[in-house]
């Protein structure tokens, strides 16, 4: 193990990084939400803000939720999962990561993440075997006497040069291999490390045709903020009045109470995420930890004429993402509220064997993934809604998943993706999708 090294450059910020989303992903982590954001926040304190000493009790009102003036000799919630945080990435370091050429450690007391080089094992020396002694007679060693001082005396040095010169340029060409070899292995460990999700082949035949599709990849979050009002007002907004911000005024304009309409206005000046959905975009930009090829926008700050030019990623439903409405009118799936108050998904254009309508219960949730062209066919669209955050975790598994994807191309009886449809059912427990089954799908041609 090396030593704790600074960071000196963005190239070694973004590496770093790149480990903590890893680590993130990794099967030790990946149904931890709440050991997830801690991570999160942790690697934000020491890269982002650079921050040298980081203590308890930020975490807990941070990341816990704890009120500033916390006792935190009474309440050990901020240690108990770091403590826990601890464990499972020696556990990682120990399974998944053991290629890593980083590792990050907590250290006690402190908190700020320590990243460390691994150095490379230096191979053992080989022993070697002691000369054997041969005896000579003495008229052995008398003719070789001879025979030594009848050369001329200039041989001996020009054979030992000849010799010294073999060497050397027999060890130069050993340590330039050598180096060769390793500079190679670590290229190859670093890539593979950053870019995994390309060595699986299902995973790369799905992502590659998103980001590779046009130049830029737009993610765009949803407006949960813009949801709650509308599921307050038991009333729909269209993408144009989300535009042109006309659904404030019809907001203003109704008959409430100036309690209702006070909450009602500071409502429509926020600008919520949902956690879920923030974490599934974590997920994909992590799979270009360059920067070059993602871009992530919130729902208000989202622009009509990157939809004709980039590739799109939509996460949430259309009550919050009201983008969908752009994309999700032929769709045979959609994610609505009905008018009980639950959230139901609409199978428009039911087959054999299947229901009109799936709605969420306590034991079941479900997610719609829609991949197919824009209205340009200039670029992909993939559309992300679950009905829950459990239901959201659930699709970025399965669009991560070369197992998943395989499976659903073998049910598809196909060699390669299509443009698709597909309703996923999940069942959890609260914040941990347990199983996950495909109610319905529908194919497309290209």
């Amino acid at each position: 193990m090396g030593t704790a090294t600074p960071v000196n450059d963005a190239r070694e910020l973004e590496l770093r990084w790149a480990l903590i989303e890893r680590i993130a992903a990794s099967s030790q982590l990946r149904r931890a939400n709440r050991l997830q954001e801690l991570l999160h926040f942790l690697g934000e304190r020491s890269l982002d803000d650079g921050c040298e000493s980081l203590h308890e009790q930020a975490i807990g009102v941070r990341v816990f939720g704890r009120p500033e003036s916390y006792d935190t000799s009474t309440d050990n919630i901020v240690r108990t999962n770091v403590s826990e945080l601890r464990k499972r990435l020696q556990a990682y370091f120990d399974s998944e990561g053991r290629d890593e050429l980083l590792t990050l450690e907590i250290p006690r007391w402190n908190y700020v993440l320590s990243f460390r080089e691994r150095l490379l094992p230096v191979p053992p020396a080989f022993p070697i075997a002691p000369d054997v002694a041969r005896s000579l007679t003495a008229g052995e060693a008398t003719r070789q006497a001879g025979a030594v001082r009848t050369q001329p005396r200039w041989v001996p040095f020009v054979a030992a040069g000849a010799m010294i010169l073999f060497i050397g340029l027999a060890t130069a060409c050993l340590i330039f291999w050598n180096r060769y070899r390793d500079a190679s292995l670590q290229y190859a460990t670093l890539h593979r490390s950053i870019y995994g999700w390309q060595y699986d082949p299902q995973v790369a035949e799905l992502w590659n045709g998103i980001l590779n599709a046009r130049a830029d990849t737009d993610i765009v979050l949803a407006d949960a903020s813009f949801g709650l009002l509308q599921d307050i007002n038991r009333k729909s907004f269209s993408l144009d009045d989300y535009l042109n911000r006309s659904y404030v005024q019809q907001v203003q304009g109704q008959h409430l109470s100036p309690d209702l309409h006070a909450a009602l206005d500071r409502i429509t000046t926020w600008n919520l995420g949902s956690q879920d959905e923030f974490m599934l975009a974590r997920r994909i930009l992590a799979l270009d930890p360059s920067g070059n090829n993602i871009r992530l926008y919130s729902a208000r700050n989202y622009m009509p004429a990157l939809t004709k030019r980039d590739s799109v990623i939509l996460i949430g439903g259309r009550l919050s993402n009201p983008w969908q409405e752009l994309f999700g009118l032929h769709s045979n799936f959609a994610v609505d509220f009905v008018p009980n108050g639950s959230i139901a998904v609409t199978n428009r254009n039911p087959q054999a064997n299947e229901a009109a309508s799936y709605v969420q219960t306590a034991s079941a949730q479900y997610c719609v993934i829609s991949y197919g062209p824009n209205t340009e066919h200039s670029g992909i669209v993939l559309l992300i809604q679950g009905t829950d955050a459990e239901a959201t975790e659930a699709a970025g598994d399965f669009l991560l998943s070369g197992e998943k994807l395989a499976a659903f191309k073998k049910i598809l009886r196909v060699s390669h993706l299509p443009y698709f449809e597909v309703l996923l059912r999940v069942s959890s427990v609260p914040g941990t999708p347990l199983t996950t089954s495909i109610e319905a799908y529908r194919a497309y041609a290209h």
